[in-house]
């Protein structure tokens, strides 16, 4: 066994196969195009590629510069006109590049709150029921004096996300117009 081999209990270990999994799907969903913006997005993202942009502008104006000093005829004369058009139609496409890497990351994000909002609800339920199973238990044992929970009672029952969303919106609402009034 290898000093970097983590043994997990199974539970850990199957919850870490299905994430994986996730984004396994998510990639083998992406098209072509896809993942070649996003090969060219990481390329573009790394130091070399801010160093090799900074040195051909450096190169673009020095030559110009230099050939003007020799008396000869710049490509692209002072205040670099070709330069500043080339920059501009590349920070162009680098938007959109960017803007479509992140619209295709923005769906992993969507599963992954689908995935998390189903789990908590799910979980909700099991509380629910495991703090009803607790309340009866303590009811049927003779050994316990019975007295009444109210909130072991309400936590007993499932929440309705429906009615939670509302109170969301209705306390938000609220808030937002309590700020208008003052």
């Amino acid at each position: 066994m290898n000093s970097n081999d983590v043994v997990l209990p199974p539970h850990i270990e199957e919850t870490v196969r299905s994430t994986a999994e996730l984004h396994a799907a998510h990639d083998r969903q992406a098209s072509l195009y896809q993942r070649t913006i996003e090969r060219l997005i990481r390329q573009l993202g790394q130091p070399a590629a801010l160093v090799t942009i900074g040195i051909i502008i450096i190169l673009w104006a020095g030559t110009n510069i230099a050939l003007r000093q020799m008396h000869a005829v710049p490509f692209d004369p002072a205040p670099f006109a070709y330069l500043q058009g080339i920059i501009s139609t590349a920070a162009l496409f680098m938007t959109v590049l960017i803007l479509t890497s992140q619209r295709h990351e923005n769906r992993l994000a969507e599963h992954r709150a689908q995935l998390t909002l189903q789990l908590a609800m799910v979980s909700e339920q099991k509380i629910a029921k495991l703090i009803e199973l607790i309340e009866r238990q303590r009811f049927d044992n003779p050994q316990m004096a019975n007295r009444i929970d109210r909130e072991a009672e309400a936590m007993a029952q499932p929440s309705d996300p429906a009615a939670i969303l509302q109170a969301v919106h209705d306390t938000h609402g609220k808030m937002i117009d309590d700020d208008r009034a003052s």
